[in-house]
């Protein structure tokens, strides 16, 4: 009778499989990477537990192979059950967020991943007071050797960056690893730069864009201990990191955290439960913290670092809105052309910013008023003038513009709706058609040769007015930008969302902080219909701290996050009556529970996406419910047809 062994495989199943061990395998351990066989494939796994003797009524499989790496801490593992918890999936799509089959594959390989150790006495760089300050407090953090979230709060411009590398320079002499998250790829390559002058060699990265073959060295290497630093994405999060000694998460409050399609999660919530697991110091790196964070800080849960004054002398900008109410018509206002005209006239660069991509939003016919819209999805195809084509944003559906209406039949009937930066860029060619503009966004810059050239051509002065989307708000220091004109502020306060006012907030002031970076002052302008709203109101005044108050107080009031938790619950199927009718059942057999309010079922706000119907419910639960609990008496009453899927995102940020 042989030992039995149980291996989780990276796949969606709740619990590991049984496999009987081999004579010639006589020393294996939690943590191990096996190989087994799995639906007549060999398939790579975990050694999740160590079984016993005890007999089984079947023959056995038996494990093929050990990888020659050492275990994966029982930390991690411990990490990777607990985010399966929390998220409500099941345990082996934790373990798929980590191992990939393509990383255990035995290939020859002609480039070798760089694995110079950062050298620590390379370059150290004179710090402010205040900089000095927030260095020493994090140094007796990370000694500590405990679990400590910290929240670095500091305005634009203030030097956070700097502060957390001394961070990690201090946790590199201590022999421990350090991870970096960045929301956006577009961020590596500027901290790449600003990691490499701090310690001579470059940082290894972690993200989307990274070739399968250096992603299968570099991950091999961080599991043999071989790799002290990652910067990343938040994907990164679930590297197999054994001696983690501090975690960065840089601008923290962004919504790319928030992992939304199939495995759902939020990178800054797990990264703080990684780091408590670890017993690691986590820095949470804001100019404008999530209100999650702030209510953590008011509660004592994180310590706050503040960074308040500008490094290098800069001063904040100055910010003005525009009442569009009362200008002519168009999308740009005369007072922001006229800034932009003395903006050139000064040989300064002007940043325009508008959070849409492509050319017009809506396309419609003059004649019989039919819009255009994404045959998959219950939502209006987006021109791109640039690439000749009508897309959906959502599934990636295009078309050509149609020479006439498809319902009257009228020629070249079809009239473009609204701005894009793509009709901004238009207009702003007409006006000033001497000046040398760039558009920046996702569909132009699809490739990181192409980012790099872009900024390289800012900083150089190759460019007198950039135009884009957020992609612009995030990180980047364009020193002889002075003038940030903002196209339709009010954008992101339509749509009833909860976080929409607190993320217009946080987005517009990052876009604000790219003005006026070092010697010269910036300008602001905010071209809106709404000036006295309190977003638009918070940010001229450059009252932060009010406007988190009100919205933390309105939160509050309606026992909303972060005074509680929401659970979305979504089922979607190509069948609507069957959708619609499952929905229902599930709502009659709903529980009633104190501290649980159900709502719903109805149809989603996007009740046709990717050629499914869509149903949802939404849970507004105390902090303290255990949720899961009562998730997994409700859902179990129900049988789900094949044709149905259900989804549970716990702590949903959107709300489509």
């Amino acid at each position: 009778m042989s030992l039995t062994v149980d291996v989780l495989l990276p796949i969606a199943v709740k619990t590991p499989f049984t496999y009987s061990l081999p004579a010639e395998l006589v020393e294996v351990t939690v943590g191990d990477i096996v190989c087994v066989p799995f639906r007549k494939q060999e398939q790579w796994g975990i050694v999740w537990q160590i079984g016993n003797n005890a007999p089984y009524t079947r023959e056995l499989k038996s494990i093929i192979k050990k990888a020659s790496l050492p275990p994966l801490s029982e930390k991690f593992l411990t990490f990777l059950r607990r985010v399966a918890e929390y998220n409500y999936f099941p345990l082996g799509l934790s373990l798929k967020l980590t191992l990939s089959q393509a990383f255990l594959e035995e290939k020859k390989t002609r480039k070798l991943v760089d694995l110079s150790p950062p050298q620590l006495d390379f370059h150290t760089p004179a710090f402010s007071i205040e900089q000095q300050t927030a260095i020493d407090q994090l140094v007796v953090s990370i000694d500590q050797h405990t679990f400590q979230p910290i929240v670095l709060d500091g305005i634009t411009g203030s030097g956070k960056t700097e502060v957390y590398l001394e961070a990690i320079h201090h946790t590199l002499s201590l022999g421990k690893q350090i991870l970096v998250l960045l929301p956006e790829i577009a961020l590596t390559n500027q901290l790449l730069a600003r990691f490499e002058k701090r310690f001579g060699v470059p940082p290894l990265l972690w993200h989307s864009n990274v070739s399968p073959t250096i992603k299968r060295q570099t991950w091999q290497a961080i599991v043999k201990g071989d790799v002290k630093v990652i910067i990343g994405a938040r994907s990164a999060l679930f590297l197999p990191f054994s001696e983690l000694g501090l975690i960065i998460v840089d601008e923290e409050h962004d919504g790319s955290y928030k992992q939304e399609d199939q495995i759902t999660y939020h990178g800054r919530d797990m990264a703080v439960l990684r780091a408590n697991i670890d017993q690691a110091t986590i820095l949470l790196v804001s100019a404008t913290p999530s209100l999650e964070t702030i209510q953590n800080m008011k509660g004592g849960r994180y310590k706050k670092l503040t960074l308040a004054t500008r490094h290098g002398g800069a001063i904040l900008p100055s910010i003005h809105p525009i009442d569009m109410r009362q200008q002519p018509k168009g999308w740009l206002s005369p007072p922001l052309l006229n800034a932009i005209q003395k903006t050139l006239e000064r040989k300064q660069q002007v940043m325009l910013f508008l959070n849409r991509r492509g050319y017009a939003p809506l396309t419609l016919c003059r004649q019989c008023g039919l819009r255009l819209t994404c045959p998959s999805c219950a939502v209006a195809l987006v021109e791109h003038k640039h690439h000749q084509r009508l897309c959906c944003h959502h599934c990636g559906y295009s078309q050509q513009h149609p020479q006439q209406c498809p319902d009257c039949a009228t020629e070249d009937s079809f009239i473009p709706c609204g701005p894009g930066v793509e009709r901004v860029h238009e207009q702003i060619c007409k006006r000033f058609p001497n000046a040398r503009v760039l558009i920046l966004t996702s569909d132009t810059l699809h490739s990181t040769p192409l980012l790099e050239e872009a900024i390289e051509k800012i900083h150089t002065h190759q460019v007198d007015i950039i135009i884009g989307t957020q992609i612009l708000a995030k990180g980047h220091h364009f020193p002889l930008i002075t003038l940030v004109g903002v196209i339709d502020a009010d954008l992101g306060l339509s749509g009833g969302d909860l976080r929409c006012g607190e993320r217009t907030y946080q987005l517009l002031h990052q876009v604000s902080g790219r003005a006026g970076r070092e010697k010269d002052k910036g300008h602001v302008l905010l071209q809106t219909y709404a000036p006295d709203h309190p977003v638009m109101q918070s940010l001229c005044q450059q009252n932060r701290d009010e406007f988190n108050k009100l919205e933390l107080i309105d939160r509050e009031l309606h026992h909303m996050p972060p005074f509680s938790r929401l659970v979305s619950i979504s089922l979607a199927g190509r069948d609507q009556t069957v959708v619609a009718q499952i929905a229902r059942d599930l709502g009659f057999k709903s529980p009633k529970v104190e501290g649980v309010q159900i709502l719903g079922p109805t149809p989603a706000p996007l009740a046709y996406l990717r050629g499914k119907y869509r149903w949802r419910f939404l849970l507004k639960v105390d902090k303290s419910y255990p949720i899961q609990r009562l998730l997994d008496h409700w859902l179990a009453q129900i049988k789900l047809p094949n044709s149905v899927s259900l989804d549970v995102d716990i702590d949903p940020q959107s709300f489509y």
